[in-house]
């Protein structure tokens, strides 16, 4: 139950985490291509992959691991809203910004997952 209640805390930090880093970076980007949602998700990404190889290589327990990737990054990224952000686009007939931010929100994050890991691995 313990584990439970700290993840539920950690994926409220992650949120409201998200919320201000959305917050802040919306108020210098004034354009079609949704930044925000973007670099969280970016940083989720990276941040996981450094997760899973200390993991795996011990480097941390397996409940230091299920509170930060399971609880702050769960609360944290949101691939629903840059899917919602990407119809939303596609609506108001930019394709071209929606057919890249599709590309680059599935091709970045593979990379910043490996370059989480590798690091990880590392550091480890």
């Amino acid at each position: 139950m313990t584990t439970f209640l700290l993840v539920c805390l950690c994926g409220g930090l992650g949120a409201v985490t998200r919320f201000v880093f959305n917050t802040s970076i919306q108020r210098w980007w004034d354009r079609a291509f949704p930044l925000a949602t973007f670099v969280i998700n970016v940083i989720a990404t990276f941040c996981a992959g450094l997760a899973a190889a200390t993991w795996v290589s011990q480097s941390v327990p397996e409940s230091t691991y299920l509170l930060f990737v399971t609880g702050f990054l769960g609360g944290f990224s949101t691939f629903s809203t840059a899917i919602n952000e990407m119809v939303s686009l596609a609506r108001r007939e930019r394709f071209m910004t929606a057919g890249l931010y599709l590309l680059a929100t599935v091709a970045v994050p593979m990379v910043c997952v490996i370059c989480g890991w590798w690091v990880g691995l590392a550091c480890a």
